[in-house]
């Protein structure tokens, strides 16, 4: 009993460690892009856009080479679940509705269920192969061509910290953003190496699949960064914030979560995956693109997102 509730400590505090690094990283990475000369949009759909996604990236390539790819899938399909079901209910039913003005519902929309779709078929058998993992990349590099072909700011890039404005004013590089940087990248790593040994040894502790972990605890735990700028979004009315930091993410997460890590050794599928957290990433997909067809979510959908989170999470561990 000790030695479960000492894992389930080193798992916690992993995982807030992994997190908090990735905030500081990307700050510290916005700055020095900023200063180098590039501008504040590109800045924020490469540096930002990566950063939010840092805690999923790095663990799940930990996890392949620790031999438990199955956790990179349960991470990427409760990740997504969680920003739709969880995350966007919360925001909805916090700004009481979410109105969106700028134009998702020709490539975004479209992009996120493709992606969902084109993620289904190809882990359908039970494994990512290397091929599949260039395709998936390649899908990232198109939909980021088009992101910065449109001219758009595109608010998934979590334009929270107002880039341009503010860092563009700092034309000095300060040696501790540097400092911060690689301490905080050094820190991602630690974070991420303990993540993923906390799960395998929680799984054997507790006799569950580490797919089942990864999609439940690991999925929402990398999700808090989202959590925090889609809340703080809803909260100040940036409802484009909200929104679009998580239809990003969630297709940050198909393309690029599950393809980087596919590059270093074949992904094995549990079946429990295709079976049950697949269909319920399909599903989230799909309501996702027909709410957003009005350009706006009401916080009555809002409610029936957390309903249906409510019970991904409740069939998961067998409680409904």
């Amino acid at each position: 009993m000790l030695d479960l509730l000492i894992w389930v400590g080193i798992f916690l505090i992993s995982l807030l460690v992994l997190i908090k690094a990735s905030d500081y990283f990307t700050i510290s990475a916005e700055k020095i892009g900023v200063y180098f000369g590039m501008p504040a949009f590109i800045v924020g759909v490469t540096i930002v856009a990566l950063g939010t996604s840092l805690p999923e990236l790095i663990s799940s390539i930990f996890a392949v080479l620790r031999d438990s790819s199955e956790m990179v899938v349960g991470n990427v399909t409760g990740s997504n679940i969680a920003n739709i079901f969880l995350i966007l209910g919360i925001a909805a039913i916090i700004s009481k509705k979410l109105k969106i003005t700028y134009e998702i519902v020709k490539v975004d929309l479209p992009m996120l269920v493709g992606s969902a779709f084109l993620f289904a078929a190809m882990i359908w058998d039970g494994v990512l192969t290397l091929p599949e993992a260039f395709l998936l990349i390649s899908g990232i590099i198109i939909y980021f061509l088009y992101t910065i072909s449109s001219g758009r700011k595109h608010e998934d890039v979590e334009i929270k910290k107002e880039l341009g404005s503010e860092l563009r004013k700092k034309k000095k590089l300060e040696a501790k953003t540097i400092i911060v940087l690689i301490v905080s990248a050094l820190l991602i790593f630690i974070g991420a190496k303990y993540t993923v040994e906390s799960v395998i040894k929680l799984s054997e502790f507790l006799n569950i699949g580490k797919e089942i972990i990864a999609v439940s605890a690991v999925a929402l735990g990398t999700s808090l960064p989202e959590l925090a700028v889609s809340i703080n979004a809803a909260r100040k009315n940036k409802p484009e914030i909200a929104v679009g930091n998580i239809l990003g993410s969630n297709i940050f997460n198909i393309f690029v979560v599950m393809g980087i890590p596919a590059l270093f050794g074949t992904l094995i599928i549990p079946q429990s995956i295709i079976t049950f957290a697949l269909p319920m990433m399909i599903i989230a997909s799909l309501l996702f693109f027909f709410m957003a067809q009005e350009k706006e979510i009401t916080k009555w959908e809002g409610w029936l997102l957390l309903a249906f989170y409510a019970f991904f999470i409740g069939k998961l561990f067998n409680l409904l």
